[in-house]
């Protein structure tokens, strides 16, 4: 009914982190006596792109779980909006439903973009050795 609203509350969120973040890191990287991207840093993926990672899956999701509620009627353009917003019942029903259904697909979603990034940041370890090893030589 409303699962999607869950998700799409923590896109906003995580929206204006990464804005908050990505504004950090150019003033950083702008600071007198910062080093340059072109050094080690270059091959490493800052932390703005992968929560930039984040934020796209929970608004695609959301946007894509919103389609299909408006789809079966679930969402209407007229007050109350959500139909089930009509009778207290059905209220509690959509209450329930969003902090289970909705609070699960957010929390996996995020779960997910997390494994991504300690992945990513191993790659990253990983190709920083070999970089290393390879001047040593």
């Amino acid at each position: 009914m409303a699962c999607f609203v869950v998700p799409a509350a923590e896109a906003v969120v995580t929206t204006v982190v990464h804005k908050v973040v990505t504004a950090k890191e150019k003033k950083e990287s702008a600071a007198p006596g910062s080093l340059n991207m072109e050094t080690a840093e270059s091959k490493k993926i800052p932390f703005s792109h992968k929560l930039k990672w984040l934020n796209n899956m929970l608004w695609g999701g959301s946007a894509l779980l919103a389609f299909e509620h408006l789809w079966h009627g679930e969402v209407t353009p007229w007050f109350p909006f959500l139909s089930a917003a009509n009778s207290a019942g059905e209220t509690a029903q959509m209450l329930h439903e969003m902090s289970t259904v909705g609070v699960t697909m957010a929390v996996l979603v995020t779960g997910v973009w997390g494994i991504m990034a300690v992945v990513s940041n191993v790659i990253e370890k990983r190709s920083q050795q070999e970089t290393e090893q390879g001047e040593l030589s």
